[in-house]
């Protein structure tokens, strides 16, 4: 068979550039909240240069190494923390005041920290959708959004992925997860899901979290299994991954009402932006991306032709790479 050519405007497989070297921390430390959690936080690359804030996926993720690669960190100051109840954030796992708000509060005191006026914010996926909020709340402090895997966390999108849509894509891996679930309880599988990752038993949370962490882990790339983040197998992470991301998702990602942030995506018309979605992005479905470039015309939107869902996937790696790059012009 022939390889399928791209449309104009949509990337494809050649001439791509590869993540930046790997790059060290050149300072960390614990953020107080005035509340029960503390927020690890990190800072690399250049500590005099462009200022940008990536956040991680999830929500219930944690920053990583390879992050830190999409900037160039010669010429970028970036600034990595864990979310509340993720990663070295303390207490792990932690529900308590735990919602979108809280965390863009946090971003905005880490800014305030580290002494920042604006700065580019970074995301994909659960990252995408903090800063598509963050943005929303502070557009003056944004220079600039680099977004991948875009996710508005509306209804439609936790029902295609967690009921009725990605399962009939998957339907081995949505077995798995549908495994530790009575039949009974099937009908809403967010809400079987929260009852046992908030049960005091923590063999109960284990089970439930290597579940749902599972079926994200095989959904994430159209790489296949071998893309799963190793992350995944560790039940620690499993546990908090899966606890907090299905904490806000039963809660709608605590918005005021639906579709929040397309309703309000006209305070982002003032920002440049750079949306890079994955076509057979299966997490996150590229209507997201779509709706959102239709919101903000203002954005630069590229599809990427051969990719899904995770960020390491070459296509992905080049047009996130090529906009931090373009970034640094603004």
């Amino acid at each position: 068979m022939e390889r399928n050519t791209p449309p104009p405007g949509v990337s494809g497989s050649s001439h791509r550039r590869g993540l930046f070297p790997d790059n060290e921390p050149f300072a960390s430390g614990y953020l107080s909240t005035g509340g029960p959690h503390e927020i690890f936080y990190e800072e690399c690359g250049n500590p005099n240069g462009k200022p940008c804030v990536i956040l991680h996926g999830g929500p219930g993720g944690a920053i990583n190494p390879t992050m830190r690669r999409f900037f160039d960190p010669a010429k970028w100051r970036m600034a990595l923390f864990d979310q509340r109840g993720c990663g070295k954030s303390r207490p792990n796992a932690s529900l308590d005041d735990n919602t979108t708000w809280s965390l863009i509060e946090d971003i905005e005191r880490l800014r305030e920290h580290l002494g920042v006026e604006k700065w580019c914010v970074f995301g994909g996926s659960w990252g995408s959708t903090l800063a598509l909020a963050y943005a929303i709340k502070h557009p003056e402090r944004v220079e600039s959004l680099v977004l991948r895997g875009i996710f508005l966390l509306t209804e439609r999108e936790l029902r295609w992925f967690y009921q009725d849509g990605a399962s009939m894509l998957f339907p081995d891996a949505w077995q798995r997860f549908c495994a530790p679930i009575p039949a009974e309880e099937r009908g809403d599988m967010m809400a079987a899901y929260h009852k046992r990752l908030v049960h005091p038993d923590r063999r109960v949370q284990a089970e439930a979290a290597a579940a749902w962490s599972q079926w994200e882990g095989d959904t994430i790339s159209i790489r296949g299994p071998e893309a799963r983040p190793s992350k995944f197998n560790e039940i620690d992470f499993a546990i908090a991954f899966a606890r907090i991301e299905c904490h806000f998702f039963v809660n709608g990602g605590f918005f005021p009402e639906h579709d929040w942030i397309i309703k309000n995506a006209h305070r982002l018309a003032n920002i440049p932006g750079w949306i890079v979605q994955g076509r057979f992005d299966v997490v996150t479905p590229m209507e997201s991306a779509w709706r959102l470039k239709s919101a903000w015309p203002q954005a630069r939107f590229e599809v990427v032709w051969d990719a899904g869902h995770a960020s390491t996937e070459p296509g992905i790696v080049d047009a996130l790479v090529r906009a931090t790059d373009q970034a640094l012009r603004i």
